[in-house]
């Protein structure tokens, strides 16, 4: 008989083979979004969900970087956004790389700002 179990992913599952700027950008996101209140980190296989009500950002580790997915009400123009998506009239997800802490700056913490509020 063959055994189904599937194993659930770690949050050290998604640091595994990555360079230490993931595991330190990804904690310089945490401690921004702290600032703004209550979060809950839910782990998924493929990605981390960063969590008030309801997701308002998910994180996607890669071996030199990681993908930070933003919820928003409009699209915001900027180079930084390599990928957006229109999820519904009001609602849009955009797609952040990042390379290193510094990148976790004023302009991206307020994008994290109004996509936490938006998950009240």
């Amino acid at each position: 008989m063959k055994n189904n179990v599937t194993k659930t992913a770690t949050l050290k599952d998604h640091f595994v083979a990555r360079s230490p700027e993931v595991k330190a950008t990804y904690e310089a996101i945490l401690q921004a979004v702290r600032k703004l209140g209550p979060v809950e980190e839910q782990v998924k296989k493929t990605s981390i969900h960063l969590v008030r009500r309801s997701a308002f950002a998910g994180i996607m580790t890669r071996s030199a970087y990681l993908i930070l997915t933003v919820k928003a009400d409009s699209n915001i123009e900027s180079a930084r956004i390599h990928r957006r998506e229109q999820a519904s009239a009001h609602r849009w997800h955009l797609e952040i790389k990042l390379e290193s802490p510094s990148t976790v700056d004023r302009e991206l913490t307020g994008w994290l700002k109004k996509a936490y509020e938006l998950s009240a």
